[in-house]
């Protein structure tokens, strides 16, 4: 069984399904349900050494924890103590790291005007300042190897601008520090997800408008999109996982991609539809169409 804690982990340097060097990986955000979980337990199926990170270990699922080739660890990227902890416990197992999976991140769904700043704060320290500590902290193992940092983003849609620019503001941290941390041999990839069927959203709170919003009228349409009763749904989470496996090992394409159902619509919606168009797409489908005509039928 794997250990939890700060000790070293029998760690194999072969991967005996392929004869080739197995890597040593770690991925945030592990718990169960999740697309952290389920990358660390693909990469672990094909032999190699991974660390299964989570803020609360008890969440990472018991068939993860089971893996000889597993090994358990604390990590909270919020804190920075949990963070040198982590980076520890890593360098103590003394395999080195090939590959940082920043997957890890928390979800914020309101409307702008209705935003509470100090909870968007904390979106922004999980989902922003965590995977930059992070990558500090293990930056010199990854230069020693010269491995690679995959961060996991997601394009997302309104009432979700809390979030949607802390993904923004990820995706532009990774593509510069692709540029770098080239000189030192360590590639960068940013991963654009598409629809997944994952716990993402049952982990989000309700949303809750203050009395004082102007979107009390649909706040229900708010909600669904919340908690992902809305919009596209989502493919199966192992397909999603299979199609990212390699840009983790380093074997598909560095700098951004796009995976997952639904992906490659929306980057070429993103890119080629015409503003107006976009724009009526998203009103309608999030409730702003609805809410305009109630204003103006209240107005009339």
């Amino acid at each position: 069984m794997p250990r939890e804690s700060q000790e070293s982990c029998s760690l194999v340097h072969v991967n005996p399904r392929s004869g080739k060097m197995a890597k040593t990986i770690l991925v945030t955000g592990c718990s169960a349900g999740g697309i952290g979980a389920a990358l660390a337990q693909a990469l672990a199926a094909q032999g190699h050494n991974v660390f299964a990170t989570a803020r609360n270990t008890s969440k990472i699922p018991p068939e993860l924890r089971a893996l000889s080739n597993v090994s358990v660890l604390a990590l909270d990227v919020s804190s920075a103590s949990s963070v040198a902890d982590a980076a520890k416990a890593v360098r103590e197992a003394g395999k080195g790291l090939d590959v940082l999976v920043n997957n890890a991140g928390i979800g914020y769904t309101m409307p702008v005007l209705d935003i509470d700043v100090d909870k968007a704060k904390r979106l922004y320290e999980a989902n922003v300042w965590g995977p930059i500590r992070t990558i500090q902290a293990f930056s010199d193992l990854l230069m020693a190897s010269k491995g690679r940092i995959v961060n996991v983003s997601i394009l997302t849609t309104p009432t979700s601008a809390s979030y949607a620019s802390s993904k923004a503001a990820l995706n532009s941290v990774s593509e510069t520090l692709r540029l770098e941390l080239s000189p030192f041999g360590v590639s960068v990839v940013t991963v654009n997800l598409g629809t997944v069927a994952t716990s993402f959203h049952a982990n989000e709170p309700t949303p809750e408008l203050p009395p004082t919003s102007h979107y009390t009228g649909i706040l229900d349409t708010i909600t669904k999109w919340a908690k992902g009763e809305a919009g596209p749904k989502g493919g199966p989470i192992k397909d999603l996982v299979n199609s990212v496996v390699p840009d983790v090992l380093g074997e598909g394409t560095g700098g951004v991609v796009w995976r997952g159902p639904n992906s490659g619509a929306v980057r070429f919606l993103s890119r080629w539809m015409p503003v107006w168009l976009l724009d009526m797409m998203m009103s309608n489908d999030q409730g702003l169409d609805e809410l305009s005509k109630a204003l103006k039928a209240k107005s009339d």
